[in-house]
């Protein structure tokens, strides 16, 4: 469904120092640099799959979303979506995606959202029975009733960003491109908004590519992840190779019936066990993989357990800990090119003469 090769994005920015004179100077005579949002990205996106494009901030998520829906044209290399060149803004193209921005709107602010409904079937020409089936189908998914009906400033974040759904959805689009959907909303919308997505996804076959800084949402829908840093493509793959990559141990919560200290269950464990929380009778251990049986087995016997689960790391302590090692390696990297840099100026030749 999606196809990218060796993406790049450049942007050229202005520059200039603080200062009236500073900005005189900018109008008869501007410096700009070039900023590389987006550097060499390939990837390919198979039908109905549901995708996690994650990184930190400025790493090109955003820009690389707004590429593939037409928003933006590439400086280099080439990207399809369902054999349609994105920058080429076809009506058929059009048809088939959807972009959500969780930072932006297309509801009309004085208006109630059932407006923006209307007209959205109209651009894109949806016949009105199949739209008044469309939109009752999701207002009911959604569980929306008559908030449809109230002007959009009345509504709360979370009411705002379910009919942005709606909205985005009235044409029932094969690709969704969902960039931080649930910026901003409580625990109970976040969840109850992945179970609409989720199903949707299910119900049309439609593709998904996500964004977000909340790793629930990606745990929740995106068996596949997408790693980008610094415009590149870092990681590709499955959420839990990544985890083994990363962090190659499992996470053992263990609930006692009395509360213990972390040396009395490291002890009771034996070597190779770490308790990385610990709220009195609840402790939370990491194991390596190889040897969570013996780990389990040792509990059992030796603590007084009720309760015991094991489970991968925390998405959010794989991510950080993955862009902790991304940027140490930057850093190396910058200082060895500084080096390099510095070295040849000192074997260079002096000026004058003998040169």
């Amino acid at each position: 469904m999606i196809e990218v090769r060796s993406l790049r994005k450049a942007f050229r920015v202005p520059v200039r120092e603080a200062g009236l004179f500073a900005a005189l100077g900018s109008v008869f005579r501007r410096r700009y640099r070039t900023v590389v949002a987006v550097d060499d990205v390939s990837l390919s996106i198979e039908r109905g799959e549901r995708v996690g494009f994650l990184g930190p901030n400025g790493a090109g998520k955003t820009t690389t979303l707004k590429m593939l829906a037409g928003l933006l044209h590439p400086t280099s290399g080439t990207l399809t979506v369902d054999g349609h060149e994105p920058s080429r803004r076809e009506p058929d193209y059009l048809r088939k995606i959807m972009l959500v921005l969780g930072q932006k709107q297309q509801l009309l602010w004085d208006l109630p959202p059932t407006d923006t409904f209307d007209l959205n079937a109209a651009i894109f020409d949806v016949p009105r029975d199949q739209y008044v089936r469309t939109r009752d189908e999701l207002v009911e998914l959604l569980d929306l009733g008559d908030v449809v009906k109230k002007p959009t400033r009345q509504l709360s974040l979370g009411e705002r960003m379910k009919c942005e759904l709606v909205a985005a959805l009235i044409h029932r689009p094969k690709v969704l491109f969902l960039d931080e959907p649930t910026l901003g909303l409580d625990v109970t919308m976040q969840a109850t908004l992945r179970t609409f997505v989720r199903r949707y996804n299910e119900q049309e076959g439609a593709t998904l590519l996500l964004t977000s800084h909340y790793m629930e949402d990606v745990a929740a829908l995106c068996p596949r992840v997408i790693v980008v840093d610094r415009g590149r493509v870092t990681y590709d793959g499955s959420r839990e190779e990544l985890a083994r990559q990363v962090r190659p141990v499992k996470r053992v919560t263990l609930r006692l019936a009395r509360a213990a200290t972390a040396e009395e269950v490291e002890g009771a464990l034996g070597e190779g066990v770490r308790v990385v929380t610990h709220d009195a009778a609840e402790l939370g251990v990491e194991v390596d993989r190889a040897n969570v049986g013996e780990c389990v087995s040792r509990a059992l016997s030796r603590l007084p357990v009720t309760d015991i689960s094991v489970e991968d790391p925390p998405l959010e302590e794989i991510m950080r800990e993955l862009f902790r090692e991304t940027s140490a390696a930057r850093l190396e990297a910058d200082a060895d090119a500084t080096a390099r840099v510095d070295a040849d100026a000192e074997g260079a030749p002096d000026s004058g003469e003998d040169a």
